[in-house]
């Protein structure tokens, strides 16, 4: 398993963080994740052998909110 931070674009509300938590859940390879409001960063605990980094961002870009790097 990875665990991996990405930091989006401002988060201008909680149901944001829903959505993005809801995607992530139904998404095959994720373990988990976390979305903070305070820092808009969506921290991903991921099995690499089921899905890559790309793949996440590409979902989360795909919702509408930016991924501004990740490390």
């Amino acid at each position: 398993m990875t665990t991996k931070p990405y930091q989006l674009e401002t988060v201008s509300c909680p149901s944001c963080i829903a959505k993005i938590e809801g995607m992530l859940k139904r998404t095959e390879g994720v373990a988990g994740s976390q979305v903070s409001f305070a820092t808009s960063k969506v921290k991903v605990n991921f099995d690499e052998a089921k899905i890559g980094s790309d793949q996440i961002r590409e979902r989360i870009v795909r919702l509408g909110y930016a991924v501004l790097g990740e490390k």
